[in-house]
């Protein structure tokens, strides 16, 4: 049973004041984000468990967080987890090819039962389609089970205020915001603020879990429709323009294969150039433009056709479209 909880008034079991790890996560809807999130996390645990893996796990991990002074801070991860699906086929499949018994015996999956996993766990993911949220949450015994507990929503549109009025006022609701790379621990998440009355181990907690799958921030939530264009649509954008580049790779002549991994490989390059050095992409823009080259030509052809522009107004449709996600038409 439940052994930690937290809520907005900032009380707490011992469990979770302590950060012993000592408590369960449901994950509610646990479809693909939801297992890239789980999978994640388990292997995380597992390489901090294992005697030579634990310090390149903590490097790992602190580079995923700015501005953590401890990254053991960043070790509060579940003992319990609880996979939760409405379809029996579909746990049939996820203990098959996911989360099996031999391998993964700390994980339970979960047919049509939410409210017994939000009850025997401490915290809870809803990472099911928005607009099943409001029914999950009004289920029969559900507003009890999240009583003094740590709700954490990753579906896009819904808002904190929303949730609060359907789990009441002593479950403490926080928005996450992962991106489909954390399939691949190469995910970005964007989280809303910890309430300041809850106990500083639920940040801990937060930042735990997600740093396990890529880098994680907080952010105030009037950012989040901007953050799910730019990162959680980011990745199909991104891949248009790297299935651009290769196909003009391969109109002049380089077989298709070597195109895609050269494009994939020269924009993760620039995207870590970014991130290691802090430099602003135009600086690195500009090291590599000569005068008279063939990178100037290129840009000027970018320019010409208004690549920058749109861009830019494909993430403001993306936001403004990612605004109406989980409200009532």
């Amino acid at each position: 049973m439940a052994t930690t909880s937290s809520n907005s008034s900032g009380t707490t079991t011992p469990a979770m004041q302590q950060g012993d790890g000592g408590y369960g996560l449901a994950v509610i809807g646990c479809g693909t984000m939801g297992i890239a999130v789980l999978s994640g996390i388990l292997d995380t645990q597992r390489s901090l468990s294992s005697s030579g893996g634990r310090q390149a796990a903590l490097d790992n991990l602190s580079q995923s967080v700015e501005s953590i002074d401890n990254p053991e801070d960043l070790t509060h991860l579940p003992t319990r987890y609880y996979a939760c699906v409405s379809r029996p086929e579909s746990g049939k499949r996820l203990r098959r090819d996911v989360f099996s018994e031999n391998e993964w015996p700390q994980v339970q999956v979960v047919v049509g039962e939410n409210v017994r996993a939000a009850r025997e766990a401490d915290v809870v993911m809803l990472g099911c389609k928005p607009n099943m949220v409001e029914d999950i949450l009004k289920e029969e015994g559900m507003h009890e089970a999240l009583r003094g507990k740590m709700l954490v929503s990753i579906c896009a549109g819904l808002r904190i205020e929303q949730m609060q009025g359907w789990v009441g006022k002593e479950t403490t609701v926080i928005r996450a915001m992962p991106n489909t790379p954390s399939k691949i621990r190469e995910g970005m998440t964007i989280l809303s603020p910890v309430p300041s009355s809850s106990p500083p181990i639920s940040s801990h907690i937060l930042l735990s879990l997600f740093s396990s799958i890529g880098r994680c921030r907080f952010l105030p939530e009037k950012h989040f429709d901007a953050c799910t264009a730019l990162a959680g649509s980011g990745p199909a954008f991104a891949c248009v323009f790297l299935e651009a580049m290769a196909d003009g790779a391969v109109m002049m002549g380089l077989p298709r294969k070597e195109a895609v991994e050269l494009a994939a490989q020269t924009m993760q390059g620039a995207a870590r150039m970014v991130l290691q050095s802090g430099s602003h992409p135009a600086q690195i823009k500009d090291s590599v433009t000569t005068p008279g080259g063939c990178t100037i030509a290129g840009l000027l052809a970018l320019e010409d056709g208004k690549v920058r522009s749109t861009v830019a107004r494909t993430i403001q449709a993306a936001a403004e479209h990612a605004a109406g996600l989980g409200q009532k038409k």
